[in-house]
């Protein structure tokens, strides 16, 4: 199983042995007062057993340290190679990086719609040039229009650093990554790691583990975030330097506020759109997967869909390059037959609320104006031309409409819209139940737990990332099998301990006993040895394998032996999750 999935390697995290012997140890040390004081004495040790174990836990906190203080080494920079998902997946077996996987059983054949987001779901970008892009925008926004220091333009962006599924807390000015039971395992605080005293001392309180989904923290739940996360860390070592009085003015939830008011700043006023526009193919991986998955669902009488927060201008030069290759001047409306409605601007996750309101207005292909409608049905300004009141006729009067009259035996273009509500889509393409929709997105608020929660629609979440953790998975695929019989052998190397530490206070609360204790003595600091040893090799084993996937944060789907807080949201809330929405072209 992957992702998500509940692992096997969970099941050592309480081995019913140890907990066995635990309850024996105790019901043994109650039977052994018998005849004596009433007072549990097997609950004290014996002198000796501090100093033997004193000793070798300081040995091994000192060899677990020298682990822990090793530096990391930044993650190198890939070439510009194209995408595992792009490689060809007509292979029998089907390999990992092809398959789609189950989190809830989905029957095909009952779903009757199938939309999509756009951007990282339709179009997946270049992390090496857009977000770069995103970030150096950032900067000047940040030194141009907020006063920051001249010196944050010369910072450089490494795209690989960050990954999905952190999590940033602005208070602290650091980076947490924890597992599904939202224990942090691995922290920075800027570029720098925290010790595991210094992550126990913040995180260890159950009532902080209860505020993470609070405003004083922020989840990096989109490949769109990767960017300012990076560009976060970097203020907040360049703040603890103490040399600009501009920034140590500056809390570290101001900084990040900032650092999210340059980026959306960056959407508002065009930047990065009018970058892509430029040049899509600098920016956006050519998918030529697309146009075969798209007619394979229209030929199966599945009415197909988009909604994006994208407006239509960006969209129309997005899906143009995608579909049709077109870019510039050559661009044209060829792309939307392979759609029966588009909706831009649609404003998610509030697009999906039952209790939204937002109004729908309807595109025109030709000017890109806006016209008000009824629930989709077009409304007649006062004063249109009297064709426009011929039946049939849509659109901004002045060419009478035909222009966007899907209906007309000469359109094969579907209607485009902008805003509206999940409600207004639901009639647009007669859908009488959410249960009916596959919503494939990116996002895992915005598009897939919004989409599930509020309609009841069935959802597919993109992982572009998966393709290269589960070739590593497969790679690598014997080491988890010998760190759980590592950690099973320490296991029962506590057992032993367990068994003879109480073998040897019986001894010494009970005259009774005949047992040799420098024999136990010295069989019991052998264990210990052979522990600390077992313990420094799942350590060293779990650190190495983990850094197969990511120098830094290690296993996407993974903290240590747990499942992430990410891959928990994943099993939660995607009923089906896969590297590329292609994939699907793989399954009947």
């Amino acid at each position: 199983r992957q992702g998500g999935r509940r692992s096997e390697a969970n099941v050592s995290e309480a081995h019913p042995t140890r907990m066995t012997m635990a309850h024996v140890v105790r019901w043994c040390g109650r039977a052994s007062s018998k005849g004596t004081s009433s007072r549990p004495t097997w609950r004290k040790r014996p002198r000796w057993t501090h100093v033997t174990r004193a000793k070798v836990e300081e040995e091994e906190d000192e060899a677990l340290g020298k682990l822990r203080g090793t530096p990391i080494p930044p993650p190198p920079a890939e070439p510009d190679a194209p995408p595992k998902w792009t490689q060809d997946g007509s292979t029998e077996p089907l390999h990992g990086r092809h398959r789609v996987f189950c989190n809830r059983s989905l029957n095909m054949r009952a779903v009757k719609t199938v939309g999509f987001d756009m951007d990282y779901t339709l179009a997946q970008y270049r992390p090496d040039t857009f977000e770069t892009l995103a970030y150096h925008e950032t900067c000047k926004k940040l030194v141009g229009c907020m006063g920051y220091p001249q010196e944050i333009s010369q910072f450089q962006f490494d795209w690989s650093y960050m990954v999905r599924g952190l999590t940033i807390d602005k208070k602290r000015g650091n980076v947490l990554k924890m597992d599904r039971h939202k224990y942090v395992k691995l922290a920075f605080h800027g570029l720098t790691q925290l010790s595991p005293e210094e992550l126990s001392n913040l995180y260890d309180s159950s009532i902080v583990r209860e505020s993470f989904d609070g405003q004083e923290y922020a989840m990096i739940d989109t490949l769109f975030s990767l960017s300012e996360a990076y560009l976060f860390v970097q203020l907040v070592d360049l703040k603890d330097e103490g040399k600009y009085p501009v920034l140590e003015q500056k809390s570290y939830m101001k900084i990040y506020d900032d650092v999210r008011g340059a980026v959306d700043l960056c959407h508002r006023d065009g930047t990065l759109k009018q970058n892509v526009a430029k040049d899509p193919s600098k920016y956006i991986y050519q998918d030529e997967n697309l146009v075969p998955l798209l007619q394979m669902l229209r030929k199966t009488g599945r009415s197909v869909f988009i909604v994006t927060n994208s407006l239509w201008d960006y969209t129309n030069v997005v899906m143009n390059y995608l579909l049709c290759g077109r870019v510039g001047k050559e661009k044209n409306l060829d792309w939307l037959q392979y759609f029966d409605v588009v909706i831009t601007g649609s404003a998610k996750p509030a697009f999906f609320r039952t209790d939204s309101r937002s109004p729908l207005f309807e595109v025109d292909l030709k000017t890109g104006f806006l016209m008000n409608t009824d629930n989709g049905t077009p409304m007649i300004p006062i004063g249109a031309p009297d064709s426009m009141h011929d039946a049939g006729d849509l659109g901004i009067y002045g060419d009478g409409g035909k222009t966007n009259n899907h209906m007309a035996e000469d359109q094969k273009f579907c209607r485009v819209f902008q805003g509206g509500n999940f409600r207004h889509l639901h009639r647009l393409l007669d859908i009488p139940s959410g249960s009916q929709v596959l919503y494939i997105g990116d996002h895992i608020y915005g598009d897939i737990l919004s989409s599930k929660k509020g309609m009841g629609w069935r959802t597919m979440l993109v992982v572009p990332e998966l393709a290269f953790e589960v070739e590593v998975l497969e790679r690598e695929k014997d080491t988890p099998e010998t760190l759980r019989k590592i950690r099973k052998e320490r296991d029962l190397l506590d057992d032993r301990i367990h068994k003879l530490e109480w073998q040897l206070q019986a001894a010494d609360t009970d005259a009774t006993h005949q047992l040799d204790s420098s024999k136990i003595e010295k069989d019991l600091e052998g264990l210990y040895r052979q522990k600390v040893h077992l313990k420094r090799m799942h350590s060293e084993g779990l650190k190495q394998y983990h850094q197969h996937f990511h120098p830094i944060w290690g296993q996407l789907m993974k903290t240590g032996v747990q499942n992430s807080r990410f891959a928990s949201q994943v099993e939660r809330f995607a009923c089906l999750y896969t590297s590329h929405l292609a994939n699907l072209t793989s399954y009947s």
